[in-house]
């Protein structure tokens, strides 16, 4: 029976090893799914009111269009993501020609008129929170949840899964993107202090940092004493044999208030990520680094975990770069002039994210084309130049997708002109689910661990079918939605 157990044990990590990934134009059209699915999701509600008031039908609604659909997007329709874009955007062209519902017509009015913004703008604060990163923040965690156990089954393309040392993948992408959204909204602190003229010691940022570490860290060595303590199946590559993503999150605070000293040198985050990033590949190229990560043997407690150690740096460079996003995407305006109209001030936003989408991208091409560029390969397990530079594009152009959508059909927010009219934009704006996924993400993260873990000890996730696997992988999504939507309808925020 024990020789059972291990070699399924094997079985399972050969599943996830040795994997070189798929293209970066697949992934693309993987993760468009979302972005398109929530276009008629915002049809129904901007044209029909359809999430108001939040019935049953309505949660069905919504679990189905921003959780299911991205499911389908990488198990069934995984060779056809096109499509699935196409059977969503159909139903979004017809309601869309519909009549609007007569109850969003009569609400219109309601909002105050544009010549009293002078008077109310004062009750608005200088941070709003926009429903677009909401919706970005939650379908990212959204994907990354349902991927954590979706890549045990063999409905789930290995192509899709992390690669082991070159190449991309959406598992890939996934955790990057994890770090990269955890930087945008960590600028926000930095933009308070900003505004309200004061500047926070260092010994005081870091210990601040120390106290948002601390359960991260502990949640590190709980999840590296029960996966060594049950002989769960682990990739030792992708981290290391001790070290974890929670390791990664819980040490990424004191090191980002260490690096904000060095802004009084270089005033920009997104510089900061790419000097960080290029020294980092620098060191790789011209030293024995690189083979010591990859090939040196495992004798001691550095050289065991040295893909977690290493890696750090590359995604300490994410998380700046995300932040230097957060600091003209959390603002509520981008452009300081007084007298500048809403509408103006978003199209600035959509410019300057689309500058930023297109900079990054460029940055990437001459860093990874062999023809023009310097031909450098992606490796997610090194997080090195060319991996940091494919995250902050990805992420920037999901961004902008999803501000250019509720740019489209909720200009009532961004026109809004008291904090009570914006609140009730914001929520008419934000699907309740992926709302609830962005308001306690951690905690859900961390459940869909624990879930995933309850799964694989459980079912032989090898053995069974797809039908089988879809259930499983449906029931699951539907456990962590309504887990999500529970705690944000009983208002609790469990911070870790």
């Amino acid at each position: 029976m024990g020789s059972n157990a291990t070699s399924y044990k094997q079985l399972k990590e050969d599943f996830v090893s040795n994997l070189t990934g798929g293209s970066i134009a697949e992934i693309n059209y993987v993760t468009a799914v979302g972005p398109v699915a929530f276009i008629l999701w915002s049809i129904l509600q901007s044209r029909q009111s359809f999430f108001k008031p939040y019935k049953p039908l309505s949660f069905l609604v919504d679990f189905l269009l921003n959780v299911v659909a991205s499911l389908l997007a990488f198990t069934l329709y995984a060779n056809t993501p096109l499509l699935l874009c196409g059977l969503f955007l159909v139903p979004a062209i017809f309601v869309y020609a519909l009549p609007p519902n007569p109850v969003v017509s009569r609400k219109k009015p309601k909002l105050p008129p544009s010549a009293h913004g002078q008077k109310s703008s004062s009750t608005l604060s200088v941070l709003s929170t926009k429903p677009f990163l909401t919706t970005y923040r939650g379908s990212m965690l959204v994907i990354t949840c349902l991927a954590i156990l979706a890549v045990d089954f063999r409905i789930f393309p290995r192509r899709f899964a992390k690669v082991e040392t070159w190449g991309t993948s959406l598992m890939d992408v996934g955790v990057g993107s994890f770090v990269f959204s955890a930087g945008i909204v960590a600028a926000r602190p930095v933009l308070k202090e900003r505004a309200e003229g004061r500047r926070t010691p260092l010994l005081q940022r870091l210990i601040y940092s120390m106290r948002h570490s601390l359960p991260l860290l502990v949640l590190g060595v709980i999840r590296l004493i029960s996966v060594k303590g049950l002989d769960y199946a682990e990739h030792v590559t992708e981290y290391g044999v001790h070290w974890n993503f929670f390791f990664t999150l819980g040490l990424l605070p004191p090191f980002v208030a260490l690096f904000q000293s060095a802004l009084k040198i270089i005033p920009s985050y997104a510089s900061l990520a790419i000097l960080l990033g290029g020294i980092y590949q620098f060191v790789l190229e011209t030293t024995n680094l690189k083979a010591f990560i990859l090939v040196a043997p495992r004798t001691d407690l550095f050289s065991m975990n040295r893909e977690g150690i290493f890696s750090f740096i590359g995604y300490l460079a994410i998380f700046l770069a995300g932040q230097g996003t957060g600091m003209f995407v959390l603002p509520r305006s981008i452009n300081p002039r007084s007298g500048t109209s809403n509408s103006t001030q978003r199209i600035t936003l959509l410019l300057t994210m689309a500058v930023w989408t297109s900079v990054w991208s460029i940055v990437y091409f001459f860093t990874t084309n062999y023809k023009y560029g310097a031909g450098l390969d992606v490796s997610r397990r090194l997080a090195n130049l060319p991996y940091i530079l494919w995250i902050a594009a990805f992420n920037s152009a999901q961004l902008l997708a999803c501000c250019a959508i509720e740019t489209v059909f909720f200009p009532s927010f961004y026109n809004a002109t008291d904090a009570k009219t914006e609140q009730e934009a914001y929520e008419t704006a934000t699907s309740r689910v992926l709302r609830s996924f962005n308001r306690n993400g951690l905690a859900i993260f961390l459940l869909a661990n624990l879930l995933t873990g309850l799964v694989n000890m459980t079912v032989p996730t090898l053995d069974v079918g797809p039908s089988v696997a879809m259930g499983i992988l449906v029931g699951y999504a539907a456990v962590l939605t309504i887990v999500a939507v529970a705690l944000d309808a009983w208002n609790i925020s469990i911070k870790l």
